[in-house]
């Protein structure tokens, strides 16, 4: 009995001993260099992954930026893309502006005045649902933006450098110039150097 018990003893240790050698590997292979390799790899994947993420993003924000750049620029295109046309009817529409000075300073042919404003109104009717519309001009200061000057006027009611007169209208499209208005400039008058003569009248008339 005593022999079998030495025996089971003997296992025992022997377990022991093995369990003992297998933790001990396992603590050495944790310094193990392929271990480390393993671990090194592993955090550089990490690292790339990590990467390649980022840039994924950042593509993501480029694309859709790219997206609403295409789509402002769509829009842009959609709001004029009818300006050629509506600068082609301008013309147009002076013609028929003159033929309605001429019909109101000769106090005649009235039936053509009245056909003549009738095609005016439907024009500037039509003109504005493309988003037309005039630019200010007349008692406005000149505004090189707007306003293209074709000469100076004396004046005493308005200030210098102010719009006179119009001799031709100017448009926008969508608040975007679509043609100037051609105009004139006021201009302080020209003050008459004094004489020691007495001034008549007559002279005062005639001035």
């Amino acid at each position: 009995m005593a022999k079998k018990n030495d025996k089971k003893n003997d296992a025992v240790e022997t377990e022991d001993i093995d369990i003992d050698s297998a933790i001990d590997s396992l603590h050495s292979n944790e310094e193990n260099p392929e271990i480390t390799e393993l671990r090194n790899q592993l955090e550089q994947a990490q690292e790339s992954a990590n990467a390649s993420h980022d840039q994924y993003l950042r593509t993501m924000a480029d694309m859709d930026n790219l997206r609403k750049r295409t789509q402002r620029e769509k829009e842009e295109l959609a709001k004029f893309a009818n300006e050629n046309i509506l600068r082609d009817i301008l013309p147009v529409i002076d013609n028929l502006e003159r033929a309605v000075e001429h019909v109101e300073q000769s106090q005649d042919g009235s039936g053509l005045l009245e056909g003549v404003q009738m095609t005016l109104t439907q024009f500037g009717q039509l003109l504005t649902s493309f988003g037309v519309k005039t630019v200010d001009a007349v008692g406005q200061p000149f505004d090189p933006a707007y306003h293209q000057a074709m000469g100076q006027m004396e004046s005493t009611e308005y200030p210098a450098n102010t719009v006179v007169q119009q001799m031709q209208k100017g448009y926008q499209l969508n608040n975007r110039l679509l043609r100037p208005a051609f105009v004139m400039l006021a201009k302080a008058p020209v003050v008459a150097e004094t004489t020691d003569e007495p001034t008549t009248d007559t002279d005062i008339d005639t001035e």
